[in-house]
């Protein structure tokens, strides 16, 4: 597993690549954000660790624009930052970042969830498995996902399947509600399901996967058709069969 490291601070830098590496892992480092770009389209890392204050452009905007390259690898990304404020992890998480962690950490935590988060990927290895409803089609084998188009198909015309731009988390979050269609889902249990066992962030991060997942598959975001709030519960996926 290819993982980079994003961080201005050197020592940081050296300690977080000296635990993964004792881990197996294959590391890189750089130290700004334009230098980041650069590195994640050359080497395509299957993990980014990506400090919040770096020179030039800064996390939010490297975490942002990565998610905008459509037909790259698209890599899980730890976001640090010295910042602790509950505003700053919401605006992370928002622009697609899948963890958060504050300085001071335990680099025996960060280990624990880079495991985490490429867990999820294992999870998938060795599945041939397509999902369909009747506006959906989730292919776990080519990880792939497609939506009917708004215009009324005829049946069986697979020109009205539109590809959708999903991240990793929001493939894997739309595969397991479609894998139990119908059944409700607490916080807990899609952090379970998606992140494992040692996940250690805030449990509301699954409120900002869900509200970026609904923009990209509800006809209107706003009253959700699909990923429905079922109130003081989770949350549900209803769509009819195919």
């Amino acid at each position: 597993m290819e993982i980079l490291i994003v961080e201005d601070e050197a020592e940081i830098a050296q300690l977080i690549q000296l635990y993964l590496e004792k881990e197996g892992f294959s590391c890189r480092t750089c130290r700004d954000g334009l230098t980041a770009l650069q590195v994640f389209q050359e080497q395509k890392p299957d993990l980014i660790i990506l400090d919040l204050m770096i020179p030039g452009l800064d996390g939010l905007e490297v975490c942002a624009r990565i998610r905008q390259k459509p037909g790259l690898k698209d890599p899980y990304i730890l976001m640090l930052t010295a910042k602790g404020e509950e505003l700053d992890r919401i605006i992370g998480l928002s622009t697609g970042a899948d963890d958060y962690m504050v300085k001071p950490f335990s680099p025996k935590e960060l280990v624990a969830r880079v495991r985490a988060l490429l867990r999820r990927t294992l999870r998938q290895g060795g599945q041939s498995q397509v999902y369909r409803t009747q506006n959906f089609v989730v292919d776990l084998d080519q990880r792939s996902a497609l939506r009917a188009t708004l215009k009324k198909p005829a049946q069986g015309d697979a020109d009205c399947l539109e590809p959708l731009d999903l991240t990793t988390l929001e493939f894997d979050l739309l595969s397991t509600f479609m894998s139990y269609p119908g059944r409700v889902w607490n916080r807990t249990q899609l952090i379970d399901k998606l992140w494992g066992s040692n996940f250690f962030g805030d449990e509301r991060v699954v409120d900002t996967h869900i509200a970026r997942l609904r923009k990209k598959i509800e006809p209107d975001p706003a009253n959700p058709t699909f990923v429905k709030t079922v109130i003081g519960v989770g949350y549900k996926f209803e769509d009819a069969a195919a």
